[in-house]
């Protein structure tokens, strides 16, 4: 991770508003215990560790980062690695909200 993702971009949210928003939708879209998911590090699994993580809840997912983190995610913005850990969720929502 570089120094550039640890920190506040002075043009988009900081990374801890991000993590913070990122945990709420994962609660909401999947009905998490809070809990549960305020014990979610860099090397969670996701996809294929959650039950609660099927297809259809990552379109689910996708529409809500989209709506609350105010990024668009394309189709090919979308690989096997962005879900695969929380912090592969976390950098890839970083990276998009750099983009706006």
């Amino acid at each position: 991770m570089t120094s550039q993702t640890a920190t506040a971009d002075p043009t988009g949210p900081s990374r801890n508003a991000i993590d913070t928003q990122l945990r709420a939708i994962l609660v909401d879209v999947l009905a998490l215990d809070a809990a549960r998911v305020a014990e979610l590090d860099a090397d969670t699994g996701l996809f294929g560790h959650l039950p609660e993580l099927d297809s259809m809840a990552v379109a689910t997912l996708f529409t809500e980062m989209e709506d609350r983190l105010g990024f668009v995610i394309e189709d090919e913005d979308v690989d096997g690695e962005m879900l695969e850990t929380y912090g592969g969720l976390l950098a890839f929502a970083e990276a998009k909200a750099v983009e706006i």
